[in-house]
């Protein structure tokens, strides 16, 4: 892997940019809905098995306006996701929750670096705490006061395993995971490395989730994906910063001339 010793600081900005976060985005997503909370929430309120595709955008929109665009894109975007999330509300869950926000925020912190260190190699102390702190602003930006992120690192790991411990995953969350990887309307390119994209979103997931989910990984799965992350983490870093960070400036271009034309983000 790469080494930390020679390279300098991560920040958010070099972290977020990186294609192969797409990769850590089926986990992210699992990882959100199998809070009950939000799982009934997409259940009820999102047709993910014909906007699979729509909900990658936004959620990757999101993350790129909010770590590299203006005010004015910062603010367009949070009115897209809040006018998205007006609707969500019953007598169970709110998607305004501040609870239920810390732990979408968390769960793209946690599945960034997770899949960045497996790449590109741990992170010293001081820049993983700085990069924490960093990563607070996905959160503020989704109305989480600046009080509920964990504070530091190690209150955010007892945070992670809390949840993570008390999760239990149901027939509705499941189902939603299998509209995921099971898309009724998507483009015939996504369709056809969706399998690829299940097997890898398989292998980021905690084991507990993956049991959870009723998500099929064994031994000769493991020993697999032990090697492809193997050979990830010595070529992925050699291929030329702007070929790597080329989706967030499609993301980013394609948001502005979003705005440019309508003057909103409406699909």
């Amino acid at each position: 892997m790469a080494s930390m010793s020679r390279r300098a600081a991560v920040t958010i900005q070099d972290l977020a940019g990186e294609g192969i976060m797409l990769a850590a985005g089926g986990r992210a997503i699992l990882l959100q809905v199998a809070n009950r909370g939000v799982g009934h929430g997409v259940a009820d309120h999102s047709d993910f098995a014909y906007r699979a595709v729509d909900r990658l955008r936004t959620t990757m929109t999101y993350i790129y306006a909010v770590v590299y665009g203006t005010d004015e894109e910062r603010a367009a975007v949070i009115r897209m996701v809040n006018k998205a999330h007006a609707k969500v509300r019953s007598d169970d869950y709110n998607a305004f929750d501040p609870q239920l926000q810390l732990w979408v925020a968390a769960t793209l912190y946690e599945s960034a670096v997770t899949l960045y260190e497996r790449v590109f190699g741990a992170l010293d102390d001081a820049n993983a705490d700085a990069l924490y702190r960093e990563y607070a602003i996905l959160g503020t930006a989704l109305q989480v006061p600046d009080g509920l992120w964990p504070r530091d690192r190690a209150e955010f790991a007892a945070y992670w395993k809390r949840e993570i411990d008390g999760v239990e995953v149901d027939a509705k969350v499941r189902a939603v995971s299998r509209d995921l990887f099971h898309p009724v309307r998507a483009p015939l390119l996504i369709r056809a490395n969706l399998p690829a994209y299940r097997w890898l979103t398989t292998g980021l997931l905690p084991e507990r989730l993956r049991q959870q989910f009723e998500l099929p990984w064994n031994e000769r799965d493991r020993r697999r994906f032990d090697r492809v992350m193997t050979l990830a983490s010595w070529v992925y870093p050699r291929i030329p910063r702007v070929v790597r960070h080329a989706p967030r400036s499609v993301y980013l271009w394609d948001m502005r001339r979003r705005l440019r034309s309508r003057g909103s983000l409406s699909a």
